[in-house]
C-alpha cells in the first residue's frame, strides 16, 4: 500500500492560480495535510493546460514534482484493462481518463483519500474493493 493522498487536476490549478475561486480553499486545506500527494501524469497533463495562460504556474507544478511535493504514480499497459472497465462502468457520467486513472491508482495502491473539487463524480466512484473516497477538501 502506498501512503498518500491522490490529488486531481482542479486543485493543482485552483493552488497555483492566485484567481482562482477555489484558491483559498485548496490552499487551506493543503496546509493541513501531512501525507505525500500522488498522481499519475494524465491530471497533470491536464492542469497544465487549464494554467497555459500561466507559463509561471506551469514552471511550479513542475518545480512542485521536481522537489517531491507532488509524486508521480507510473501507469503501465497492466492498468489499461482496469481503466477501461471502469470508463464503461461509468460511462453514464461520463468517466474521463484522467479521473480514471486516480481511481486505477486508488484501487492499486490502496488509497482511499482524494484531494479534488469533482467532488460530485468522487462521491460516486468506488473502487474494486466497494469502498468510497474520503474527500479533501470538505464541503464548506
Amino acid at each position: 500500500m502506498t501512503a498518500g493522498i491522490l490529488i486531481d487536476a482542479g486543485p493543482l490549478v485552483a493552488i497555483l492560480h492566485r484567481n482562482d475561486r477555489d484558491h483559498v480553499r485548496c490552499v487551506e486545506a493543503l496546509q493541513g495535510l501531512r501525507e505525500p500527494l500522488l498522481t499519475t501524469w494524465i491530471p497533470i497533463t491536464e492542469a497544465m493546460y487549464l494554467l497555459s495562460f500561466s507559463p509561471g504556474a506551469q514552471d511550479a507544478l513542475l518545480q512542485m514534482i521536481e522537489r517531491g511535493a507532488l509524486h508521480v504514480l507510473a501507469l503501465g499497459a497492466e492498468d489499461l484493462p482496469p481503466i477501461r472497465a471502469l470508463m464503461r462502468k461509468y460511462a453514464d457520467r461520463p468517466m474521463d481518463f484522467a479521473d480514471a486513472s486516480l481511481v486505477r491508482m486508488a484501487e492499486r495502491e490502496n488509497i482511499r483519500r482524494v484531494f479534488t473539487l469533482d467532488r460530485r463524480d468522487f462521491a460516486t466512484y468506488r473502487p474494486a474493493r466497494g469502498q468510497g473516497f474520503t474527500i479533501i477538501p470538505d464541503v464548506t
